[in-house]
Formats: structure tokens, C-alpha cells, sequence
């Protein structure tokens, strides 16, 4: 509620972290999505032209998304000291608890009359939401990542807790599956170490045993632990555990190609049948080919936990589907250009699926 209170004197839009993804509900008025790599348009926007910055209790670590040193007041409030001014120049740096810090400070806030800047960044909100629906309502064949990610958080429960991991499957989340007030969502965060996401899933269901906890996670990260399934089976603990599965690293590929401007290489694995997997170690297994099985599956897989078992969703997904900044830089674009010269294997199946996106340059 301070954090409301203080953006609506303000006149402010709220940008979020992925980590705090969860503190303001997606749907509220004044988030206009995340910050980074798997930000929106409309964030990166509003950094650009910001000449305030208001940092509570972050410490995003990528600074290149961050306003240019000079160009915005720095404003932080942290409970460690020696984090206040790590990421950007600081003007006034407050120590302590966040939520204690805002309710001291809002009644020295004076009411911002101008919302001509919030107004816009809602206004492109809107646009950029539009967008993403378009980007997950494809019914194409390879099914789109976004589409699984868009139907998983309309079947989430208004309690869900949802654990992701690290890789592509980060992209989707960030962008596709939207909070609701009530919601808890973690992932591993600046270490951004793959397989976080089962284990995640199994804590969150221990601790509390009566709400829906869903691992949303690709078959490479869930490969590194996937034993700890048999975990869940042991302990009767429903966890919901959604793999897309492309038999491939993608976010090392989409770096290869977009920051190193080389082809893939060793990415590719062989597939596994985590549908029989989750069958064989007790639990129940889903497998999803095509689009119109979708949600039927997914409806039946979420609700499906009379029985206490932990249940395995696996979809098929499309390989090919790039990790795009919101805003890609020409050197993101030159760098696939290289790779893709340089002899990137499936190349006319990557060109055509840029083509299709439109991804904005900057």
C-alpha cells in the first residue's frame, strides 16, 4: 500500500525488477512491466526519457538498462547501506525497511498535478499488452512458447505461487504470465542458475501445503534436477511442474548468436519422455503436441490433485523462437546477421520467425 501511495503523489509509472515481479500485481495501473533483457517497451522507454529515478529495494544489477549517469535524480531506499548508489549515482540514499521508509516519506511528498508523463507510459502499456496477446494467441505449428505461458497463468489460482526457472522459459514468464494480487513468483535471480525452478516448486508446496505451486521451467533446466521429482512423489506434495519442451538450450543459443555473432553450438540434447518419467516415478504425466490440446490438458493437469500426486505437463514448443530484448540494439541485430553468415544452422527458419515478430530496434 506505501508503494501505491507514493507512485500515485507521484505521478509516477512503477517498473519492476523481475524479482519483484509479484510486489506490484500486473493488472495494477500505474506497472508498466518489467526492466532488462526481458523488460517491455514502455519501461525502457520511460528509463530513457525518466528525469527521476526512484530505486526501493532493488538491486538490478544490468545498468545499461538503467537512465544514463547525469540524466536522472537518484533516489534510493535499502535496508544494507552498502547497497545505496552500487547501480546508479545517488542523490539522497535512505537506509531501512522499505515498507517503514515509505511511510515516513509520503507525507513529505507534494501531489504532482502533470501526468502527462505517466499517462503516456500507460498508454503505451496498453499498446505493448496488445502486442504480447497477438505474440501468445499464435496457433502455429510448433507451438509457440508464449501460447503454452499465456494459458498456464489464466488456469493459475488467485494464490498461486509460481517458481521459474532460469533460460528462454525466464523470457515467457516475465512477459506472459501476469500476477494477480495474492501471488508469489521467484526465480533464481541475479545468479540466474538453471534448475532453480523444481526445487523451488517442492519448498513453496511444503511451506504452504493448501495453495496451487506451479514450476514453470524448460526441459534443459529441469534435466539438471529432475530426480527430485521422485521428492515430490514421496512426500504427496501436488506440485505442478510445466515443461516446455525444444530439446535445446535456447537462451545459449539466442547468446551466441546475439552477443558473440557465432552459429550454435552444443545446444541440442537428446529428448527425454518426461510425461513417462513422471509416471514411472509415481506421479502423473501430460504430454501436449498440438495447440488444441492446449487447454483441455492444461485445465485437467492444474485442477488434478485429489490424489496428492505431483503432476508433469510437458509441451512441445517451437525451437526457433527468439529471446528479443524489447527494444534490440543494432548490435543485436548485426551479431545474428554475423552468425548467421558465419553458417548458424537452421538459418531460413530463424530469419523467418524475426520476419514474423517485427521485433523494434533502437
Amino acid at each position: 500500500m506505501s508503494l501505491f501511495l507514493s507512485h500515485k503523489k507521484l505521478g509516477a509509472p512503477i517498473v519492476k525488477a523481475l524479482l519483484g515481479k509479484a510486489v506490484v500485481p500486473d493488472d495494477n495501473s500505474y506497472s508498466i512491466g518489467g526492466i532488462g533483457l526481458l523488460g517491455t517497451g514502455p519501461a525502457s522507454d520511460a528509463m530513457s526519457e525518466a528525469d527521476t529515478l526512484f530505486m526501493i529495494g532493488t538491486s538490478f544489477p544490468y545498468i545499461d538498462y538503467l537512465p544514463r549517469p547525469g540524466q536522472a535524480r537518484g533516489i534510493q531506499i535499502d535496508i544494507k547501506q552498502e547497497k545505496v548508489g552500487v547501480r546508479y549515482p545517488v542523490d539522497i540514499g535512505l537506509v531501512g525497511d522499505s515498507k517503514l521508509t515509505l511511510s515516513a516519506l509520503i507525507p513529505l511528498l507534494h501531489q504532482k498535478t502533470n501526468l502527462e508523463f505517466l499517462k503516456s507510459k500507460q498508454v503505451a502499456m496498453k499498446n505493448w499488452n496488445k502486442l504480447i496477446k497477438e505474440r501468445s494467441s499464435r496457433t502455429d505449428r510448433p507451438i509457440k512458447p508464449q501460447y503454452i505461458a499465456d494459458i498456464l497463468s489464466d488456469e493459475l489460482e488467485d494464490n498461486a505461487i509460481i517458481s521459474v526457472d532460469s533460460g528462454t522459459i525466464t523470457t515467457w514468464a516475465a512477459r506472459h504470465i501476469n500476477l494477480r494480487k495474492g501471488m508469489k513468483f521467484s526465480v533464481s535471480g541475479t545468479l540466474a542458475s538453471m534448475a532453480c525452478g523444481l526445487p523451488y516448486a517442492i519448498a513453496a508446496q511444503m511451506t504452504y501445503p493448501e495453495r496451487q505451486c506451479v514450476a514453470f521451467v524448460g526441459d534443459g533446466g529441469f534435466m539438471m534436477l529432475m530426480a527430485e521429482f521422485a521428492t515430490a512423489v514421496q512426500y504427496g506434495l501436488p506440485i505442478k511442474v510445466i515443461i516446455l519442451k525444444n530439446n535445446t538450450l535456447g537462451m545459449i543459443r539466442w547468446e551466441q548468436m546475439g552477443y558473440l555473432g557465432n552459429p550454435e553450438y552444443g545446444v541440442e540434447f537428446t529428448p527425454i519422455d518426461f510425461a513417462g518419467f513422471a509416471k514411472n516415478c509415481g506421479g502423473n504425466g501430460y504430454t501436449i503436441r498440438k495447440s488444441e490440446d492446449i487447454k483441455p490438458v492444461m485445465r485437467a493437469a492444474m485442477h488434478k490433485d485429489i490424489e496428492r500426486k505431483p503432476v508433469i505437463i510437458e509441451a512441445y514448443v517451437d525451437p526457433f523462437e527468439p529471446m528479443v530484448p524489447p527494444k534490440a540494439k543494432s548490435e543485436y541485430i548485426q551479431k545474428i546477421s554475423e552468425s548467421i553468415s558465419k553458417g548458424q544452422p537452421y538459418s531460413d527458419r530463424i530469419g523467418l520467425t524475426l520476419y514474423r515478430n517485427k521485433f523494434e530496434a533502437i
